[in-house]
């Protein structure tokens, strides 16, 4: 599968060919979703609290005596029932973290990346080499290559602090170092933008 190289000017200036173990794969989404689903589950905090009869504030004393007020029997005013009081069955802090498999998820990775070639959402330019830390200079570059109006995941290798400031006010845009996309970054984004060496450590880490 060929895809066409462009440069900052959004110039053609000749093509590469994708590796078809990582780009032309096919396509699992049962476990892209399997995958996803563990991801997002993973991310949670599960710091959500409440407390319950006998962590609130007050109860000690029964409020009043059992008979003869004309009232309801109370034996607490930490009761749920009664106003500030304790809450049943309320959120407690939990881990909602699930192992997910090595193989599944390189699975996903590859069908993730196929998906994206496959649906031509797949860009390569010859390098992001930023003068100067200028947001709008990168956002003319996405301009000239089409994706100004598309949510772009950028796959680089190497150190660019350059890029990773000049596109972090944007949006729609997410760097990434390339050894390290993950399933729903690349699921996530309407195109992948590579570079030349993102492309390549791509194909070394998740296609040998």
């Amino acid at each position: 599968m060929e895809v066409k190289v462009y440069n900052q000017e959004g110039s053609e200036i000749g093509t590469i060919n994708l590796n078809e173990k990582l780009f032309g794969a096919e396509l699992k989404p049962h476990v892209v979703h399997q995958y996803v689903v563990n991801y997002l589950a993973n991310q949670r905090q599960g710091n959500a609290n409440s407390k319950t009869r006998a962590e609130v504030a007050g109860g000690g004393s029964k409020p009043w005596r059992q008979k003869g007020t004309g009232r309801a029997r109370a034996g607490t005013n930490s009761s749920p029932i009664w106003r500030s009081g304790g809450v049943t069955f309320g959120p407690k802090p939990r881990c909602y973290y699930n192992r997910f498999p090595k193989r599944m998820k390189r699975v996903a990775q590859i069908s993730a990346f196929s998906d994206k070639a496959q649906s031509d959402n797949i860009k390569v330019i010859d390098n992001l080499q930023l003068p100067e830390i200028k947001t709008r200079n990168m956002v003319a570059i996405l301009d000239r290559l089409g994706l100004d109006r598309k949510k772009c995941l950028i796959l680089d290798e190497g150190v660019n602090g350059n890029l990773v400031l000049s596109v972090q006010n944007l949006q729609n845009v997410k760097y990434c170092r390339a050894g390290l996309a993950n399933t729903y970054d690349i699921i996530n984004a309407d195109v992948l933008l590579f570079t030349k060496a993102g492309l390549e450590k791509v194909e070394e880490v998740f296609a040998s």
